[in-house]
């Protein structure tokens, strides 16, 4: 019954191509978050190193700023998580779903 177990990677590919695991994930309670963090933490979920609910609990986010992250990441990769871009990078990506 693989479907009942629950097996998790002991590590998975970072945003920069490095291996991460739980250790080198930024620091719960963490409240100053730069892009690399950001990045860190949807590369964690995405590779199924932590579940959502647990990163919501251990950074205390909530799920629309969670769920923002990923959405920026999936459009503009790791330059769409930088909080002086994000307007540029939201119409660049209207005027792409416009074409």
């Amino acid at each position: 019954m693989i479907e009942n177990q629950n097996i998790r990677p002991a590590q998975v590919i970072g945003p920069l191509g490095e291996l991460l695991t739980i250790d080198d994930l930024p620091a719960p309670g963490t409240k100053r978050w730069v892009v690399r963090r950001k990045a860190e933490v949807v590369a964690a979920v995405n590779g199924g190193l932590l579940t959502i609910d647990e990163v919501l609990e251990r950074y205390n986010l909530t799920l629309e700023e969670f769920a923002s992250w990923q959405r920026a990441v999936d459009r503009s990769g790791m330059q769409g998580l930088r909080v002086t871009r994000i307007q540029h990078y939201r119409d660049l990506h209207e005027r792409q779903l416009k074409y």
